[in-house]
């Protein structure tokens, strides 16, 4: 009974201990975080009190244990001692990666604040969001094998496997020569400026925003809300649109079929009042002319500018049903029209046929 009253009093004890030291670190980030919020780096620090938490407790239970030599523990020190090492390495990781993450989160968002270039900081954006996986990546492996050398029979084995390096850093590369691939396109997206998180590309036909930038793939959302997945290397082996590229400003085009009568004046007046009135136009350029004829009608374009892509969507529709829908309502004979009743003869070809006759 005794010896699970002090067990019960060494983990509780921990427990209080780590929890009020986290609960006074978590006051003193919000009390700093109050006075300084021009720096998201205090409040975001908020987020390691779970990490923190753990890498505490662990400390102080191992700590304890080994300090007050208690004598049930003492056959199983050894495995005990092992399991809170372990723990501490992994809490420690935890927290390097939460601490990491607030510190560069928090220049990314004052960047951000500062700058007004929307392009570079959505490059800055994708830069960053990949350096962080790279750095989680990179504190997970070290703290894997951080915890593999705490074992006995691992740390026997490292020198063979120190030496095998070599032929099997050979045998994974050729295994996976795509994936490594994939990898350094990812650098080569991120710190190339090729394409970064929030462009309007164009990729198999289909347009859509970035929406995440890994190390590996690529995530495209489409207009109708779509996830499109591409590998990275897909944008640096192949052409693709990049809208955003220079600047997100675009102009486009609406083409409407008339008939050979349509006012093409009388229209390109009524696209310029209307466009006034449209607020998805961003008053850069606008056009109509005709640019193609058929036998059967002409081909009258129209062409407006918008302040990205959604806008010039918006605006391309919007001048298409207001150019048709005042056609048919003010000049219904300029719309398209295939004649399908048999035309009337010319008054002379009746003339020659009758002198035929005779």
């Amino acid at each position: 009974m005794e010896s699970v009253l002090r067990l019960a009093i060494v983990l509780v004890g921990s427990a209080l201990v780590a929890l009020a030291a986290v609960r006074g670190a978590d006051v003193l980030a919000r009390h700093a975080d109050a006075r300084r919020p021009d720096t998201p780096l205090w409040g975001l620090l908020r987020r390691c009190r779970t990490p923190l938490y753990v890498v505490l407790f662990t400390a102080l239970v191992g700590w304890t244990f080994s300090a007050m030599n208690w004598a049930p523990l003492a056959d199983h020190a050894r495995a005990v001692g092992h399991v809170l090492v372990l723990c501490l390495i992994g809490g420690g990781a935890w927290l390097a990666v939460r601490v990491a993450a607030a510190v560069v989160e928090s220049s990314y968002t004052r960047y951000a604040g500062r700058s007004r270039d929307v392009a570079r900081v959505r490059r800055v954006r994708t830069q960053v969001s990949l350096i962080m996986r790279v750095v989680t990546v990179a504190v997970g492996v070290l703290a894997g094998a951080v915890a593999l050398l705490t074992f006995p029979s691992f740390r026997a084995v490292g020198t063979s496997l120190l030496a095998s390096a070599g032929i099997i850093g050979i045998v994974a590369g050729v295994a996976a020569q795509s994936t490594l691939g994939n990898l350094f396109a990812g650098f080569q997206i991120a710190f190339g400026d090729m394409v970064r998180i929030g462009d309007t590309v164009v990729v198999d036909g289909e347009w859509g925003l970035v929406e995440e930038v890994t190390l590996t793939f690529l995530t495209v959302r489409t207009w109708d809300e779509r996830r499109v997945t591409l590998p990275v290397s897909y944008f640096t082996s192949r052409p693709f649109e990049n809208w955003s590229r220079g600047g997100a400003e675009l102009t486009g085009s609406v083409f409407v079929y008339c008939d050979h009568s349509v006012p093409v004046a009388q229209m390109r007046a009524r696209l310029r009042e209307f466009l006034d009135s449209c607020p998805t136009w961003d008053g850069r350029a606008w056009d109509l002319a005709v640019t193609d004829t058929s036998p059967s009608c002409v081909v009258v374009r129209a062409i407006v500018t918008a302040k990205d892509a959604d806008d010039l969507w918006t605006t391309r529709c919007a001048v298409r049903e207001d150019l048709v829908a005042w056609l048919a309502r003010e000049h219904p004979g300029a719309l398209p029209r295939l004649v399908t009743a048999p035309g009337e003869e010319p008054e002379h070809h009746s003339t020659w046929r009758l002198l035929d006759k005779e």
